[in-house]
């Protein structure tokens, strides 16, 4: 089962540079988390002072009762085999096959011997189906499947929790679908917590049960799917919906000039909020709310459409009919 990860404070800097201050949030245990941001908010840098690859410069980090910013260097490798780490291009070793590129991690960690290892890199290579390519060069494969082989390598040491950086760069919208899939699948196999660092909206709006929000060196928002799916707050609307109307420019931010010409525009209406992913078989996850629970709880009105389901009837119905029992969801429409 995961682990809970809580931030309080945290604070990294580049020299004179500020890449985010103050950045406190729970990462629940079990539950599948995203990191959103525009380009250069600091997302992969956050993902490697999590995982203590860089030290901040100020706050705390929490797991299982251990700050890993306090601890010594052997302390830290300890924890360390709790993470499970997807890099952004694979990072796998090019002369190696990717049978050997799975194992690394159980040669390099543990005392098991060859037959064991060849049991769990079998395994894990099945999981993300990858069997029958144990013996191909990462250069002899797609970009989808180095992918996919980086995950297995991921999971081999059964980790707790599985940071997973940009898993959408360079795949096509077919690829990226699949692999949201294959997160969602693990997640109910394997119980460990997630937190995957991206830019495409679909995946933000379909797999997590939480999102974050990185803008402008801050965390401006963190909290349930549903939460910023129906939120009003500018820079949360704005980026996910894909909106040119809002705070954030082709440099970030716009200038003055900038904002002082959108006063008085419309803004777009919020998309339906779509239902999020369910496991191929249809078996529930532990983490998994009925959807609009959060929306009723609150008393949030979601917008018209939200939560429809190709069984639920009638288009335009909105979540207070629409069911809550495992459906494949419909394209969100505006």
């Amino acid at each position: 089962m995961g682990v809970e990860i809580k931030v309080e404070g945290l604070t990294k800097k580049f020299g004179s540079q500020m890449i985010w201050n103050d950045v406190t949030l729970t990462l629940p245990a079990g539950e599948i988390s995203v990191m959103l941001g525009p380009s250069g908010t600091g997302k992969s840098v956050f993902l490697k002072t999590l995982v203590g690859l860089l030290k901040p410069d100020a706050g705390s980090i929490w797991i299982n009762d251990r700050d890993l910013t306090r601890l010594r260097e052997h302390d830290l490798y300890e924890v360390r085999k709790l993470f499970g780490v997807l890099f952004q291009d694979g990072a796998l070793f090019g002369s190696m096959n990717l049978y050997d590129n799975v194992a690394f991690p159980l040669r390099e960690h543990t005392k098991k011997n060859e037959s064991e290892i060849k049991r769990i890199v079998t395994e894990k290579m099945e999981l993300v189906g990858l069997a029958g390519a144990e013996g191909k060069l990462p250069g002899e494969i797609s970009g989808g499947m180095r992918k996919r082989a980086g995950l297995a390598r991921a999971l081999v040491l059964d980790p707790e929790i599985l940071l997973i950086d940009e898993p959408d760069s360079g795949l096509d919208p077919v690829r990226t679908s699949y692999i949201n899939q294959l997160f969602i699948d693990l997640n109910a196999q394997i119980d460990a917590t997630f937190l995957i660092v991206t830019h495409d909206i679909n995946t933000a709006r379909t797999v997590p049960d939480n999102i974050g929000l990185l803008y402008h060196k801050h965390l401006a928002m963190f909290g349930p799917r549903e939460m910023l799916l129906s939120s009003e707050e500018p820079v949360v609307r704005q980026f996910l919906n894909a909106q040119t109307i809002g705070p954030i420019g082709m440099s970030e931010e716009k200038d003055a000039d900038e904002l002082a010409q959108e006063q008085g525009q419309e803004l777009p209406p919020l998309p339906p909020i779509a239902l999020q992913l369910q496991t191929s078989d249809g078996t529930r996850r532990r983490a998994e709310r009925p959807a609009g629970e959060w929306c009723r709880e609150n008393g949030v009105v979601p917008p018209p459409g939200s939560f429809m389901s190709k069984n639920a009837g009638v288009p335009g119905v909105s979540q207070h009919t629409a069911h809550t029992e495992h459906a494949e969801p419909e394209r969100a429409v505006s």
